[in-house]
């Protein structure tokens, strides 16, 4: 399996408050985007990939797990997360509100699991078409799914960037959580909104469609958001699967 990732401010933002967190021997991979004034935002991101990310190596999840046992482990995974997240919240003043969203993908042989919470994404590129693995936890998308508004206004609605969901919001947290078999050649995208909102989709698929190398994919899809304005933090991180871990 092939691994890019990459992180980036952006044009228009001082500070960046994604994270990302690559076990690439462990086949766990982790993307947030943080909310919340003054650097708190930062600060939620990475108390929730540090807390997954320890959570999988004190508790290792053993290979071959069913379906059911995935989707317990990372939903008692991210509620740790959403626990330290609301206790630095409580701790420090100036953290009160403070949030995050969650993607994160693990690869099990051909098996592919999927967790998010927020409008941070997953995608699945195969055969030229992207699919959207996720579902946005946000106001316009709820909107969308009630069809009060069409897809093309939820682009300027005055709410768009209201997350419904996210790690450190509410006291209880539930993500959601999908899985996939994988292909030979397949790709497989996570990304913040700092990616998508500036990125078409069709732009998007021909730049990883040109490049061989994940870490090329990464650093074409950075300069392609902040050409296209950088008005948000850009983090990704991009996996493509060979012959030999369709084999394995």
């Amino acid at each position: 399996m092939k691994v890019g990732f990459k992180t980036d401010k952006g044009v228009k933002r001082s500070n960046n408050e994604d994270a990302c967190f690559v076990m690439k021997r462990d086949k766990l991979f982790v993307v947030a985007d943080g909310v919340g004034g003054n650097s708190s935002g930062e600060i939620a991101s990475r108390t929730a990939v540090t807390e997954i990310t320890g959570f999988f190596q004190k508790n290792p999840l053993k290979k071959g797990a069913s379906e059911d046992e995935v989707r317990q482990y990372f939903q008692d995974c991210v509620s740790a997360a959403n626990i330290a997240v609301l206790e630095k919240a409580n701790r420090i003043p100036r953290n009160k509100g403070m949030a995050t969203t969650i993607v994160a993908a693990y690869v099990d042989g051909r098996n592919v699991f999927i967790i998010n919470i927020g409008d941070s994404r997953a995608y699945l590129l195969r055969n030229g078409k992207l699919y959207q693995i996720t579902e946005d936890h946000t106001y316009v998308n709820t909107l969308i799914k009630a069809g009060l508004i069409s897809e093309e206004d939820a682009l300027t609605h005055e709410n768009r960037n209201m997350i419904t969901r996210a790690v450190g919001a509410d006291d209880q947290i539930e993500a959601d959580f999908f899985t996939f078999t994988v292909r030979v050649d397949d790709i497989v995208l996570l990304c913040t909104d700092g990616l998508y909102d500036e990125v078409p989709e069709d732009e998007l698929v021909h730049i990883i469609q040109s490049e061989t190398e994940t870490s090329d994919m990464c650093n074409e899809l950075v300069d392609a958001a902040n050409r296209n304005g950088g008005s948000d933090n850009i983090t990704m991180v991009i996996l493509k699967f060979t012959e030999e871990d369709i084999n394995e």
